[in-house]
């Protein structure tokens, strides 16, 4: 015996015959599902209040001009993003170190097109890789002050915070050569 395996509102239909949907009651259509909201905006720059993440005092050094990261004490590890945790150790006893503010291009690229949104108005733009002097770590971020034509593997950059919609900061790099 077979079950009975069909759309609710349809009726059994013969061999060859065509399904029937449900008619349309006398009152019209049944209304449309209501509609799932929709995010905001795919938002290119994190929440920084300490209310949204353990990493607001990172956007408060920014404010301050200060570029810093997290280092744990035990191993000497430096975090990059800064972290609540060290990833080796896992101790939540890190410490807040500045980061230099210069370093040199280690490589780049432009942004000709199909950039985040809200930076659509800024294309072209260059981004790329920095070492920072005398520090372990290599940042990714936008880097300004000349067209991406002009950029140089090795070039000089320094790093600056600004402002971005939503009274937050973030972080780039200059071009200085």
């Amino acid at each position: 015996m077979s079950a009975d395996v069909r759309a609710p509102g349809t009726e059994p239909r013969s061999e060859g015959a065509p399904a029937t949907r449900r008619k349309s009651s006398p009152r019209g259509p049944p209304p449309e599902p209501p509609r799932e909201p929709r995010p905001f905006l795919l938002d290119f720059f994190p929440l920084e209040g300490p209310d949204q993440t353990r990493l607001a005092r990172f956007y408060d050094r920014l404010r301050e001009g200060r570029l810093s990261t997290t280092r744990c004490p035990k191993d000497g590890e430096w975090h990059w993003p800064p972290r609540t945790a060290c990833p080796s150790c896992h101790s939540e006893a890190l410490e807040w170190v500045d980061l230099p503010e210069t370093g040199t291009i280690y490589a780049f690229s432009a942004v000709l097109g199909g950039a985040p949104l809200g930076l659509e108005a800024d294309v072209p733009f260059a981004v790329g890789l920095v070492d920072l002097a005398g520090s372990p770590l290599r940042l990714f971020g936008r880097i300004e002050g000349k067209p991406w034509t002009e950029l140089r593997v090795g070039g000089s950059v320094r790093v600056e915070s600004y402002e971005v919609p939503g009274d937050r900061v973030f972080y780039r790099f200059r071009a200085t050569d």
